[in-house]
Order: structure tokens, then C-alpha cells, then sequence
């Protein structure tokens, strides 16, 4: 074999591939590398592929698969400018492909355009993962948390699974690995624009339709379609309601009244039972003074109890009006809650929503004149204070014996020396007859007797003396008159 043809055959040695020679036909400027990226205009689309333009008079080919969306609709054109990643060459042609961390470089782009200029894109939540949901839009998978896929942030994943909505992309990285969604964005911009239209046409005393979409121990809030109003517990019922959801439930449209605003903090008060009839503006004619009624005890308090005698209209028994003829100390020693009672209307008091009642019928007490200061009364004691004791006269009206009227040492045990039912007689010796209340003396008693017994001594001293004085002229009368002197 001549030197000739050894060179010839050295230079096309089997082993060397068709690629391979392709590759030396090119400069090194034209050579890349696997995984290199480059930015290529498409030439022509042919079959299930599209060839693009490397530079020089070198081309290349990416799968036309890669370019179509999900109904399988080309989104490619010839001229387009595309980002692709080389691969390699088979058959003699470079293969591309426009797939960046497995999603394809038009998607991408749609993505980051999006992204940059603050566009909402639509995506349907396919899954619940942890810290969140996973969201496709366009084939891509997106990831949206908890916090941002509602406005007050949901961890109910069936209501939202299955489900499309526009997100705004927070977060987008160059490889396409990480894209943070959130719904939370686009919502709160159509809450601002939606207040901006509301603030124009509400206003306190309208009415208004919503759906209540909470309910809380204090009350419940309505849509009122951008902003939420709340309907307080106190404002559901004219009757008492302990518990908002006895009244309403999430989902439930309702009517109100708005009732006050607070456009600084976007706070709106609503009623229901401002939209109700008022029982108050007939209870003074339905409710006379004197007149049976029946009720139901629906609250006990430590001063009385709460008698419903209808929807919204409640009156108070005090504990001073159970006619029990004996002492009480709560009104769960005579009745009960839920307990059906007859009651007397003893007052009625429509402007400030008060109706007093009595479990027997109220007769007006004789009025009870006040004793005069300097009296001396009998009187029960019936309790001790701190500060003195309490003496319930013979007249029926209560005096106080302060401690420095008792006339004892100090450190005395009042309790022990004034037992609860002892009589004892008092002297009076303050009375307001304003508010009708009298002050006693137990020592004033000791000291008004020594100052009669002193007042009854100098009477009869005194009468004395002019006994004796008449005594004594009568005898210098009568010698006068034996000696002859005329008187």
C-alpha cells in the first residue's frame, strides 16, 4: 500500500462517524458544547420539527411537540427568536431543545413576562402538597402557598381542588424549578378596586344583600361584594342571642341595615333587627301597671331575674320583688331558667327598654312617717356592719346605729353583743327626710335619761324651794297681825 493511500485511510478511519467529519468541517467558532444555550430564529417548520438558524450556515432542529400548547395548537412561526439548549447531533442534524429545567423555552418566556410586567396568569389547583397546592398553568407545575391562596389564607383544599383562578407569580427562577404563585395578590387588588366603587354608593341606613361567609362567637360577617360588614350578636335579634350560629350559617344570604362606617379601617356595622319591628313602641300600651302577664325566666342575675314575655321584650323581677315573705339571697332559691312564671307589671319604662315585674301583685306601701329627732323608738336589730348596726324600728322603716353611737370600747364584738333579732331601744337623733334615712344612738339613750333624771330633779328643787318660801311668809303674815301691823 503506498504512503498516499495509508494517509487517505487515516484520514476516514471506521471509526470516526458522519457526525464526527461534520464537526471538523466547521470551524471552532461553530462548534458547541452539550447543554450550551443559544438564542436562534426559526427558519422553517417541516414535519415534527423546526429549524432554526445557528449562525454562519449552520442549522438546527428542536421537536415541533415542544412548541404546541395544550390543545395541541402550533404557538411557533417562522422568524420567531427562540431560547434553546443544544443536545447533540444524530443523523448529521444538531438537535435542540427549547426545554429549560423541563419546561420549554416559550412557556418560559410566557412566564417571565408575565412575571416582570405583573400580569395574572390562570392556573387550576390539581393538588394539596404540603405548605400549600400544587397549580398547573399551561402544563407547568406552580407552586402556591396556604397564605396567599385566599385572602384570609385556606387549608380547605376541597374547596379549592379542580378549581382555575388567576395568580399573580411572586417568585420565578432562572431554571423554571421554582414558581410561587399567589391568588392572595390578584384578590386583594380586586378588594381595593371593588371598595373604591363601594365607598361611592354606601352608606349608613341603606340596605344591602350579602352572603355571611363567618360566623363568630361575637357575630357574624356578610359579602357585601369587596368588603365584609358584620352583623354583632348584639344585632341579629331584638330578642337576647347568646350564640351567633343560632341565628345564621356560612353560605346564608341575608338583608341588613348598615349602621355605621368606618371607612379608615374599612369596618362596616350591620343590623338585622333594625329591619324588624320594634316591640318596644307598643309595650307601653300592651302593658299596663297592675295587669297578669306570663313569661319565661331566661336569666338569672345576682339582683333579680329575666322574665321574656315575648320576642325581644324582657323584664327584670328584682330580688326584692319575689314576695316570698322571707329573706333571699339569689333568685335560684324561688325560680329557675326556663322556668314558665305569671308575673305583675309593676312599671313600664319604654324609652330606656324597662319593664319591672313582681311574682305577686304590687300593693303600694302607706307611707311611713319619719320619727322626730330626740324620739325614743324600739327597734329588732337585723344585721351588723363594719361601720355600725342595722335596727328595723317598730314603724317598719330601718335606722343605722353608727359604732360611735353604740356606746362600746373599741375592739367590742358588735356581732356577738347585737345578735341578729335583739331589741333594742334607740334615740334618734339625725333624720334626711330627702332621702329618708335615719341615724340612732344607743349610748344617747343612757345619756337622755341622765340629763331627764337631772331636768326632773331641778323641777322638784325647785318646787320645793317655793313651797318652803310660801311657808315662811304665811308665818311672818301672821305675826305681823298679832302685833297689829296691817299687811
Amino acid at each position: 500500500m503506498t504512503e498516499e493511500n495509508k494517509s487517505a485511510e487515516q484520514e476516514t478511519t471506521p471509526e470516526e462517524s458522519f457526525a464526527d467529519l461534520l464537526e471538523k468541517s466547521m470551524g471552532a467558532s461553530d462548534r458547541l458544547r452539550p447543554g450550551q444555550k443559544v438564542r436562534a430564529t426559526v427558519i422553517s417548520i417541516s414535519g415534527e420539527l423546526v429549524y432554526i438558524a445557528l449562525g454562519g450556515k449552520s442549522e438546527g432542529s428542536v421537536a415541533l411537540e415542544e412548541f404546541k400548547d395544550e390543545s395541541g395548537a402550533v404557538q411557533v412561526k417562522p422568524g420567531d427568536e427562540i431560547e434553546a439548549v443544544f443536545v447533540g447531533v444524530r443523523d448529521g442534524v444538531r438537535e435542540l431543545t427549547t426545554k429549560i429545567g423541563g419546561i420549554p423555552s416559550i412557556k418560559m418566556s410566557s412566564l417571565r413576562g408575565a412575571h416582570e410586567a405583573g400580569l395574572p396568569v390562570i392556573g387550576e389547583v390539581k393538588r394539596e402538597i404540603k405548605g400549600g397546592f400544587e397549580v398547573m398553568i399551561d402544563g407547568v407545575k406552580c407552586f402556591c402557598p396556604f397564605s396567599q391562596i385566599d385572602l384570609r389564607g385556606g387549608r380547605e383544599g376541597g374547596i379549592y381542588l379542580g378549581r382555575s383562578f388567576p395568580f399573580r407569580i411572586l417568585e420565578l427562577s432562572e431554571d423554571g424549578r421554582s414558581i410561587i404563585l399567589s391568588r392572595r395578590a390578584v384578590l386583594e387588588e380586586e378588594k381595593q378596586a371593588k371598595i373604591a366603587e363601594l365607598k361611592a354608593t354606601l352608606e349608613v341606613g341603606k340596605e344591602v344583600t350579602g352572603a355571611v361567609t363567618a360566623v363568630q362567637k361575637f357575630g357574624a360577617f356578610v359579602d357585601l361584594g369587596g368588603i365584609d360588614g358584620l352583623i354583632p350578636v348584639s344585632e341579629l335579634a331584638w330578642r337576647r342571642v347568646d350564640k351567633a350560629e343560632d341565628v345564621l350559617s356560612a353560605g346564608q344570604e341575608v338583608t341588613a341595615r348598615i349602621i355605621s362606617i368606618d371607612w379608615e379601617r374599612n369596618r362596616l356595622s350591620l343590623s338585622l333587627k333594625a329591619l324588624q319591628p320594634d316591640p318596644w313602641l307598643e309595650a307601653a300600651a300592651k302593658y299596663q301597671v297592675g295587669q297578669k302577664a306570663e313569661g319565661t325566666v331566661v336569666r338569672l342575675t345576682a339582683f333579680g331575674a329575666f322574665v321574656s314575655l315575648e320576642p325581644g321584650l324582657d323584664g327584670l323581677i328584682h330580688i326584692s320583688n319575689f314576695g316570698t315573705g322571707k329573706r333571699i339571697n339569689h333568685p335560684k332559691e324561688v325560680v329557675t331558667v326556663g322556668q314558665p312564671v305569671e308575673v305583675y307589671i309593676i312599671g313600664v319604662e319604654p324609652a330606656d327598654k324597662r319593664i319591672s315585674l313582681s311574682l305577686q301583685p304590687h300593693v303600694k306601701k302607706e307611707e311611713v312617717p319619719l320619727p322626730k329627732i330626740g324620739d325614743l323608738v324600739m327597734g329588732t336589730v337585723e344585721r351588723v356592719m363594719p361601720y355600725g348596726v342595722f335596727l328595723k324600728m317598730e314603724s317598719g322603716r330601718n335606722g343605722l346605729i353608727p359604732n360611735e353611737e353604740l356606746g362600746t370600747t373599741f375592739g367590742t364584738d358588735h356581732s356577738a353583743m347585737f345578735p341578729q333579732g335583739s331589741s333594742l331601744q334607740v334615740l334618734v337623733i339625725d333624720v334626711n327626710k330627702n332621702e329618708g334615712k335615719v341615724r340612732l344612738s344607743l349610748k344617747g339613750v343612757q345619756e337622755k335619761a341622765e340629763r331627764d333624771e337631772v331636768k326632773s330633779f331641778l323641777a322638784e328643787q325647785k318646787k320645793e324651794d317655793a313651797s318652803n318660801m310660801g311657808t315662811l311668809g304665811a308665818m311672818l303674815k301672821a305675826k305681823m297681825a298679832e302685833k297689829g301691823f296691817t299687811v
